[in-house]
Formats: structure tokens, sequence, C-alpha cells
């Protein structure tokens, strides 16, 4: 199953996309404006956004502009507007797929699992000698098991997944706590003690930005 922000401003299309996940398995969060899509994003790990561009306090290119600059989540725009100039610029951003108003619900569909499959991390997830075993829920570093807390571990599995992104502070504890005001030595704990636990993970803190895992060292 996977968790898929729809902003779409019209209820009628909302609705149907929604209602045509749901049957497929899958957690649709309907959302109306752009600036909600981008409070709300932090607090899930989404597998896909569906983006309209004509929405209401943001438009979907705003939003996707945004969503850019921390996170290469999958997004499928999905809006009346067919002109090659707004597709482009659509496209420019990383957008993983374009279709265009009126549609084919289950066309729409087909296009959502051809993203998804193509997106779907792998059971293991490794850096260096540093390997997480989703499946398992169980974290080594070369072949000896690490023992992590709860936190830790999804700490480690959310940087692992963004490997090479600078993720913030507020980000990584809106995601992992649900909320971003989290005492800072509480963060700073949990990474001193990743950084103990697996001393091969090239971890590193961004000053004024947040942490990184560093791609060059997979």
């Amino acid at each position: 199953m996977a968790t898929i922000m729809v902003v779409e401003d019209d209820p009628v299309i909302s609705q149907v996309v929604c209602e045509f996940l749901k049957e497929h398995g899958h957690q649709a969060i309907p959302v109306f404006d752009g600036k909600a899509a981008l409070e709300i994003f932090p607090t899930e790990d989404f597998a896909l956004i569906i983006l309209d561009i004509m929405i209401p306090s943001l438009s979907g290119i705003e939003v996707l502009k945004q969503l850019r600059k921390t996170s290469s989540v999958p997004v499928l725009m999905l809006t009346a507007m067919d002109d090659e100039y707004t597709q482009l610029i659509s496209f420019n951003h990383m957008i993983s797929d374009y279709v265009i108003k009126p549609f084919s619900p289950i066309i729409l569909m087909k296009r959502i699992e051809n993203i998804l499959r193509d997106k779907a991390p792998s059971a293991v997830c490794s850096i260096g000698s540093v390997s997480i075993h989703a499946d398992e829920g169980v974290v080594y570093d070369g072949e000896q098991e690490v023992k992590l807390t709860k936190k830790e571990y999804d700490i480690l599995l959310f940087l692992m997944k963004r490997k090479g992104q600078v993720v913030s502070r507020e980000h990584l504890t809106m995601s992992i706590w649900g909320y971003d005001d989290v005492y800072s030595r509480v963060l700073d704990n949990h990474m001193k003690n990743l950084r103990k636990k697996l001393p091969s993970l090239p971890l590193r803190t961004i000053v004024g930005r947040g942490y990184q895992i560093e791609e060059g060292n997979a």
C-alpha cells in the first residue's frame, strides 16, 4: 500500500481519484490548496503526489518548486493546462508524468502503478558497509548486526532513503515525531548514538541546513 497525496481543489475530481486509489489498496490523502500541501507533506512518507496546477493559495508549479528543494518524491501533474510551456516547466522540475484533464481514471491508475513500480524501494537499503533490511527491521554494519532503538532506526531509514539530500532538522523531527518542536538535544543525542554505533556511516551535519548521508559512499 502506498500513501498518496491528491492535491486537487475540485471536490468531484478529488473524490473520484481518491476512491480509485483506495479501490487499488492505496491510502489517499486529499488536499485542496497548495499551502496545505506543503504543510502536510512532511507529516507522512508519501510515495507519490498527484498535483493540479490551478489550485488556491499556491499554484501547483510553485508547490512543485518548493518540494524539489528538499525532496525527490514522485509527482504526477493532473491538470487541464495542455500548453507546451507549462508541460516543459513541469518536466524541468523532474515530474514523473503529466496527465491532461479530462482523463480516464483507469488509464490514470495505470500511470500511477507505473510510477510506483519504477520508484519501489529495495527491501535492502545500503550505503557503504551499512545496510537496512527493511523487511526484517534489522541493521547491519558489514556482517555484524547493530542494535538500534526504534527512533534511531526510523531516523536512519528516513535519511538513507534520501541519501545525497540535505534533510532539515524540522523536516526530520516532523517526520519522525510528528511535530517539529522536539527539544534540540533529543535529536542531537540520537545522531550522536547513530554515529557511535555506526562509525562507518557517512552521516554529515550541514551547519544551518540539517543532515545528509553522502551518496558517494554507496
